[in-house]
């Protein structure tokens, strides 16, 4: 999800101050350690104003174990005990004076309710006993998508699905037949003619309208038409399109469960039900497309995926898009049993420049950074053309200068980059030429409105030089340089998962640039994790239809093992919590003859100052062949750590053995920091490869991970969620050109972890904010550490 501005909050909840004339105010909180920790008392998961009267919304979980949970620990539960005791903590909580109206009610897979309450109430429904953990109602979202001609689309542009060898798969005769995916996400256009095949009379289910009609926000529902969706119907295609595309798995059954409404918003609540409704309507395999940047493996999202699981449904979701750095992983691609997606971009030529002006001045810097294709690219080989400095490259800024058939010279900041582009086309640019505002480089990327170059901040400021000086023409240069192979891409969460340390994502899959269905019906191309996922989903449905007795961890294990590890553009092997086990491949798991389950494994924190420490796990190892296979089994890794195993691994057709290794570590001669290892197992045809990671003292976590912005009544709220108690918490207002520090404000002391709204007056010194763009990023420090956040960028006009 992207930062940005909303109008208001749904909740006010204690706010770190900013105004000029207060600095900080006490904070109340009863955030613990984890949602699922034992005999520590109810856990409050976010901050919460117990003066307040304002009606916030609020996700409840009970002491009392959900109907499914019960299950799969050998006890009993039932759906009438869930109510009386929801009822029994309501109507405590009316006798205590409090008052909540309840939207959702959950027995299946988690336990407890969504509830609409006064802020002042929290304390009261803290105190019944048989509360557990009380979370926020967090907000999902998705993103836009680029448009393209229906007559313009064929089924060879949709190249990600031969990739991961679904074409393969197809001739071997397995396309996903009597295998039901659920589609939790915005709604899909079941009308749309290549998914039609795909929906029976019972559709799946609308949680936002509440009623058996999961259709996307279509233009001619709302008033504004940018609040129409697409973003379920580019994700079913994915999955199972069979038409003018063809999906993953061309012949599987699809159900619909519509979460986010118009525009493209939901809530928690609304999540949680549907993964609760899918599971009661039998569904094989779910795909959740979408996410939260909070990074706890204990969120009600997460908790309800990892249930699924345990029911025996596949549950595929998107590991998010905030990367490239390390913990960016949020809730539910934070679940410990589901199958968290990354995403990649499938091989690609790169392309060297160059520019030359009339003066003597040399760019060095010069390069692609993206391009609607290679034709547009290299028609500008050789061009002599006009170029005009058009600021940050809004529409405003380029409609006051004249930049038809000409290249637009653009400075970072203020609006993303492909906005920057899609501007300056629509102002009549052929190209653009964008400089960094900070010392550094920028990122390449792919499916840019018109071609672009990039520069450094130096060279921008030379283009500028000789702008002044008279030079206003470039002759432009553009070759092609050398292919690069799959690459993952530069927003997909990392991980690993806060708490419990474990490496996410799971695996990779094409997600730049998806050709797939939407509304209309036509096609366009969208990226980020949420494309990836539904790769695996259809995936996920070849396999099933090949080995329907698989369990989840069956078919987790064959996308893990078998995926194949990728490396970066330098042909340096990406870490772990980068690309998970690898980029999958449907084919190799179909046709996998030995699994180890799991497919990763994470040995924690080693932070005994003297002497080692020794800790002991296994996993097992699956024969699926016909023949006995001896296994054996090496380990790669720093050389601080010692492995020892058993060899134990004669295994008899169609039988397992389970793989006993003791890990041993000195913390005190290794250096502090991340550490990761492989296992690889080979059973004399094939070598599978499981990922593991451990750390050295604590790890170096981000103090906070999300941040929310809002504009009322002339002052910005911001929500920050911290993942640990802290020294100080304060907000930096910078110049988001230059990246000079203006202010620090919202300065608060000894601050503990959980979701914390803040208040500025949008005041400097005293004075209101002059036209320019201001960078607000929150900032936390615990002794020697600090976590800045990028949070949003500000633009006050003239």
């Amino acid at each position: 999800m992207k930062n940005k501005f909303t109008s208001i909050f749904a909740g006010s909840m204690s706010l770190l101050l900013g105004i000029s004339s207060v600095s900080s105010i006490s904070q109340v909180s009863a955030e613990g350690n984890g949602g699922n920790s034992e005999g520590s008392g109810p856990k409050l998961h976010l901050d919460s104003d117990l003066l307040s009267d304002d009606i916030l919304t609020v996700i409840v979980e009970l002491e009392e174990e959900a109907v499914l949970q019960a299950k799969q620990q050998g006890r009993s539960q039932s759906e009438f005990r869930l109510s009386v005791e929801r009822e029994r903590i309501l109507n405590e909580l009316a006798a205590a004076g409090g008052q909540a109206e309840v939207n959702q009610e959950y027995d299946q897979l988690f336990s407890g309710f969504s509830v609409d309450l006064s802020e002042s109430d929290i304390g009261k429904l803290l105190m019944i006993e048989g509360v557990k953990s009380v979370y926020p109602d967090q907000e999902y979202e998705v993103t836009d998508t680029q448009q393209f001609d229906v007559n313009e689309v064929t089924p060879e542009m949709l190249d990600s699905a031969p990739y991961i060898e679904a074409f393969e798969a197809w001739d071997t005769g397995y396309t996903g037949k009597g295998v039901t995916v659920a589609v939790i996400d915005t709604g899909v256009d079941y009308t749309h003619p290549d998914l039609v095949h795909a929906f029976g009379d019972y559709k799946g289910w609308d949680f936002v309208d509440n009623d058996d009609d999961p259709q996307e926000t279509l233009i001619g529902d709302v008033l504004n038409p940018s609040l129409a969706t697409n973003h379920g119907t580019h994700v079913a295609g994915t999955i199972a399109a069979n038409g003018g595309i063809k999906g993953v798995a061309p012949d599987a059954n699809l159900l619909a469960y519509r979460v986010l409404g118009p525009g493209g918003s939901g809530t928690t609540s609304d999540v949680v039900a549907a993964i609760e409704r899918a599971v009661e309507d039998g569904v094989d395999i779910m795909n959740l497309s979408l996410g939260a940047t909070v990074n706890n493996p204990d969120f009600p999202t997460s908790i309800a995926l990892d249930t699924a699981m345990g029911e025996g449904v596949v549950a595929i979701t998107a590991n998010g898009n905030t990367g490239p750095q390390n913990w960016t992983v949020g809730s539910p691609g934070t679940s410990r049993d589901a199958i968290s997606v990354g995403a990649t971009r499938l091989p690609y030529n790169v392309f060297s420049a160059s520019v030359t002006t009339g003066s003597s001045i040399e760019y060095p810097s010069i390069e692609v950074m993206g391009y609607p294709s290679e034709e547009d690219l290299l028609a500008l080989d050789g061009q002599t053309l006009e170029f005009v400095y058009a600021g940050l490259g809004s529409p405003e800024e380029l409609a006051s200068v004249d930049v038809e058939e000409k290249i637009a010279l653009i400075q970072r900041g203020a609006i993303p980059f492909v906005e920057k582009a899609q501007n300056a086309k629509d102002a009549g640019a052929v190209g653009v030429i964008l400089f960094n505002n900070v010392e550094g480089s920028q990122p390449e990327i792919p499916g840019m409105a018109e071609p672009t170059l990039m520069a450094s901040l130096e060279d921008g400021q030379k283009f500028l030089q000789d702008l002044e000086n008279g030079f206003n023409t470039v002759t432009l240069a553009a070759s092609f340089s050398h292919v690069v192979g799959e690459t993952v891409a530069d927003f997909s969460s990392r991980g690993p998962v806060m708490t419990n340390w474990m490496i996410k994502p799971d695996v990779v899959a094409p997600g730049v640039s998806i050709i797939s269905t939407v509304p209309g019906p036509a096609y366009a191309s969208l990226q980020g994790t949420s494309m990836a996922a539904p790769h695996v989903a259809g995936a996920a449905a070849l396999i099933l239809e090949a080995h329907p007795d698989w369990s989840v961890d069956f078919v987790k294990a064959a996308l893990m093992n078998t995926a194949e590890q990728l490396t970066d553009r330098e042909g340096q092997v990406y870490l772990h919590n980068t690309q998970g086990a690898g980029s999958v491949r449907v084919l190799q798991a179909i046709e996998a003859e030995t699994l180890i389950i799991p497919g990763s494994h994470s040995f924690g924190v080693f932070e005994k100052q003297k002497g080692r420490e020794v800790r002991r796990q296994s996993f097992e190892i699956h024969n699926l062949s016909d023949s006995r296979k001896r296994h054996t089994v090496s380990f790669s890794g720093n050389n601080g750590i010692k492995v020892s195993n058993s060899n134990n691994l004669n295994i008899q057709a169609g039988r397992s053995n389970s793989f006993n290794f003791n890990v041993q570590v000195d913390a005190s001669n290794l250096e502090p920091g991340y550490v990761e290892g492989t296992f690889t197992i080979s059973d004399g045809v094939k070598s599978y490869d499981v990922p593991t990671i451990l750390f050295i003292q604590e790890p170096d976590f981000p103090l906070l991970n999300d941040v929310q912005f809002g504009l009322m009544d002339g002052l910005l709220l911001g929500l920050a969620n911290l993942t640990t108690d802290v020294d100080q918490f304060s907000l930096r207002v910078r110049n988001a050109d230059t990246g000079e520090l203006l202010t620090e404000t919202a300065v608060s002391q000894n601050v503990p972890r959980g979701e914390h709204f803040f208040v500025w007056d949008m005041l400097i010194d005293g004075q209101p904010l002059g036209p320019g763009n201001y960078a607000l990023n929150p900032t936390a420090v615990l002794g020697g550490r600090e976590t800045e956040l990028d949070g949003a960028v500000l633009t006050v006009g003239p």
